[in-house]
């Protein structure tokens, strides 16, 4: 009995959650056999081919510091993946699956219509809220909207399609993705070509600890696997009605959200993964900084310019006020009121 109480109290989105059952999305199995250097596409810096660029995380764009050496401080969202394969001419010919059961919800066949080149995005629902693997920098993609896809389904061919890629670097870039708001128009000012899953409105998680970590542990969720994430900032906003960021992910919600508070406060990873959205006390007129990791270094290195200050001192800066505003619907436009009827 007092089994079936503790299964009675869960969330009934964690009771229905099923297994991950993660595919990878092409041949390339080397990040299985320890062998990252045969993974990841590598990125030219002063002449070098450095493969760890291709990897999740903050991998490029490096700069000296006074207090901490050299950093690299640009963000990559995703994973960049070795062909396995290639024709006489160096085109890469492998197959692009994808990485789990789910539906397309976006394809872009424009080669130069977005940095990604030509993409498709796949919408996953393991029980607790939506996810999105988006695959990029395709020959082809060969897919159609609102198709359904197993995991190992075709999604289309490697290429080199976006943005500064040549052949040499072809590769397919993978991500897996949370989805921001549903009303990114409003957000970006106007309506995006690539509607919500444009990749502004995507924040990716690290899909390649993800995959070690369900090879390990097959009965894995991702909300199991975030809780192993540490936040790099905490930001209080004032509390108006429930996030659509915890409706959409309600493992997100930790403390009583049914008692009256002054406000919410998010804790974000240095990348801007929400992690947790708790109710708080705190009187805030404004989104305000309430905690930031100690580091020597400026926070905006870490943080993706989101940030400023050093040390246990942080302010969103302009670009991070507006990344906040994607979760607050600060920028929603408010429905038009209903004319009366006779």
């Amino acid at each position: 009995m007092k089994l079936l109480h503790i299964l009675l109290l869960l969330p009934l989105a964690l009771q229905a959650a099923e297994p991950l059952k993660l595919v990878l999305p092409t041949d390339n199995r080397a990040i299985f056999d320890g062998k990252p250097e045969d993974f990841y596409m590598f990125v030219y810096r002063s002449s070098s081919e450095v493969w760890t660029a291709g990897q999740y995380g903050f991998v490029r764009d490096l700069i000296k510091t006074e207090k901490e050496g050299v950093i690299a401080t640009k963000f990559h969202e995703g994973l960049d993946i070795k062909p396995t394969k290639r024709d006489r001419v160096g085109n890469p010919l492998d197959e692009v699956r994808s990485i789990a059961n789910g539906e397309v919800v976006h394809v872009n066949k424009n080669r130069g219509g977005s940095n990604y080149g030509i993409y498709a995005v796949v919408k996953h629902d393991w029980g607790y809220g939506p996810f999105y693997s988006l695959y990029a920098h395709l020959a082809k993609a060969d897919v159609d909207l609102g198709q359904r896809v197993l995991g190992g389904s075709p999604i289309g061919t490697m290429g080199y399609t976006g943005d500064g890629i040549n052949k040499t670097r072809a590769h397919l870039h993978l991500e897996l993705c949370m989805l921001s708001t549903e009303n990114f128009a409003d957000w970006v000012g106007g309506v995006s070509g690539h509607g919500i899953h444009d990749g502004r409105n995507l924040i990716g998680i690290d899909i390649a600890s993800l995959f070690l970590a369900e090879k390990s542990n097959p009965s894995l969720t991702i909300p199991a696997f975030l809780e192993s994430a540490s936040p790099y900032f905490k930001v209080a906003v004032p509390r108006t009605e429930q996030l659509e960021i915890t409706k959409r992910y309600p493992f997100l919600k930790k403390g009583n959200h049914s008692a009256q508070s002054a406000s919410w406060e998010i804790a974000f990873t240095d990348s801007g993964i929400p992690l947790t959205v708790v109710p708080s006390h705190r009187e805030v007129t404004q989104p305000t900084v309430t905690y930031v990791r100690t580091t020597r270094s400026k926070h905006e290195y870490y943080t993706r310019g989101r940030l400023t200050g050093t040390g246990r001192s942080a302010k969103l800066t302009r670009d991070g006020k507006k990344f906040v505003a994607l979760f607050t619907n600060e920028y929603t436009k408010p429905k038009a009121p209903l004319a009366p009827t006779e």
